[in-house]
């Protein structure tokens, strides 16, 4: 089938409800590079939305699901332990923020692990409802739709939904309305807190602490646009979740692996969560979840009420050990965390001179984004831009909002490369924005 018939195919019979950037048809990728079936090679700054953690055929990685198919690919979870699964959880301990997670479950996505975690904590502590962020986003199964806040779409017209789901603003402060009545100035190290004062509201005017099993959150807002919390938040939540018999559970999904600089996000704030939620970079690509925490929690559960025919596929904990591995071995957090550097002074550097464009910049490691002022669809013209230049990045958020998930191993030289055609894109932007070349004072090109 030629290139032009492969994109028509796809366009007629992949259901329609899947977005997607562009009709491309990838044929290959190798560490920060995909191939385009037309022979284009694009720089990945998404990493298949922050999968590819070590780049994509990671040699380690492929090594080891390549051994691992040729012993077992599929050995059930509820019929006998397999060691590649055991393996893995031997490998995840050390890893852990805090000592006291360690007992696992393994499934399969991001989705079914956050409803995995919803199951614990009802079951666990024989209360139903669970708080959840606004902005958040959790998933598209009928669970996980009532617990996502970032966009209407992932819900609409799907309801009704799952009931004893309730909201509370995320602080994020380059949206916070106590800011902008103190004229528009913010600042993620001097929060207000005010969303902890909504927390507390809430549990007194709609869910009752009696009827709370859980709290759910991201500590680096990911599809809301890449907010990490504010110092002291965090915190603040642990206490009122102690006080009240809450369980706090942390769904580092997207911001888990080293993606932020340590291996899971909680760690920049040095709070405990209850249960904590991984998938995406845990396996660099290979379908693989799961849930932790401590073994007397986990133990509440009968035997049988967890469970699933691909859950904790052999061949993907391979990877996962193999993944566990190559942190170890290859100095993966240092570099997230050089690159990272590099990555947050150019944003800066873009905010400085584009201040008129740049509403904010943020972000932990190589979780990074870059908010536009609203009402002239800055992101998506910088992401066309970026696209024209042979490179692939995502927007997010309701906001104008791009964010760049590169791999965790990118070098510094395609570091630079990617910061320099960011760059471009930005300044290409801001010329086609000018007013004096629209002859229309004040406003920019359709």
């Amino acid at each position: 089938m030629s290139i032009r018939n492969l994109a028509e195919f796809g366009t007629r019979h992949v259901a329609r409800g899947i977005g997607r950037l562009a009709t491309e048809v990838i044929e290959s990728g190798s560490g920060s590079y995909v191939t385009m079936a037309s022979g284009r090679k694009f720089l990945d700054f998404t990493c298949g939305i922050g999968v590819a953690n070590l780049g994509h055929c990671h040699p380690a990685v492929t090594k080891a699901a390549q051994t691992q198919a040729g012993k077992m690919v599929h050995a059930q979870v509820n019929i006998a332990f397999q060691r590649p699964y055991l393996e893995l959880i031997e490998q995840l301990i050390p890893l852990m923020p805090d000592k006291s997670l360690d007992t696992f479950f393994f499934w399969n996505s991001g989705s079914e692990a956050v409803e995995a975690a919803v199951k614990l904590a009802r079951h666990a502590t024989k209360k139903q409802n669970v708080i959840v962020m606004q902005g958040s986003y959790h998933g598209r199964t009928f669970g996980t739709m009532a617990m996502t806040k970032s966009k209407t779409i992932y819900g609409e017209n799907y309801g009704p939904l799952m009931p004893g789901v309730f909201a509370v603003p995320f602080p994020d402060c380059a949206h916070c309305s106590i800011a902008a009545h103190a004229g528009g100035k913010f600042s993620y190290e001097k929060c207000c807190m005010d969303p902890v004062t909504e927390l507390e509201l809430l549990l007194k005017r709609e869910t009752a602490p009696s009827d709370t099993a859980a709290i759910f959150i991201e500590p680096v807002l990911g599809e809301g646009g890449y907010v990490p919390v504010p110092e002291g938040y965090l915190q603040r939540v642990r206490e009122i979740c102690d006080k009240n018999n809450i369980l706090l559970v942390a769904d580092e999904v997207q911001s888990g692996f080293g993606r932020t600089g340590k291996m899971f996000a909680i760690e920049h704030w040095g709070v405990r969560p209850d249960i904590l939620v991984m998938a995406k970079g845990i396996a660099n690509g290979f379908p693989l979840s799961g849930i932790v925490s401590r073994k007397e929690l986990m133990d509440t559960q009968k035997p049988g009420s967890m469970g699933g025919t691909y859950a904790g596929n052999a061949v993907s904990c391979a990877a996962g050990i193999a993944v566990a591995k190559a942190f170890q071995e290859e100095s993966i957090l240092e570099n997230v965390n050089a690159r990272g550097k590099e990555m947050m002074d150019a944003l800066k550097e873009l905010k400085q001179k584009h201040g008129d464009m740049v509403h904010d910049v943020r972000g932990l490691g190589l979780m990074q984004a870059i908010e536009f002022k609203a009402g002239k669809g800055y992101g998506s013209k910088v992401q066309a831009k970026c696209m024209e230049k042979d490179m692939l990045i995502l927007t997010t958020s309701i906001y104008d909002t791009l964010r760049f998930i590169p791999p965790l191993n990118i070098s510094q030289e395609d570091m630079a490369k990617g910061l320099g055609i960011i760059k471009e894109a930005v300044e290409e932007v801001a010329q086609g924005a000018k007013p004096e070349e629209t002859g229309t004072k004040g406003l920019a090109p359709e």
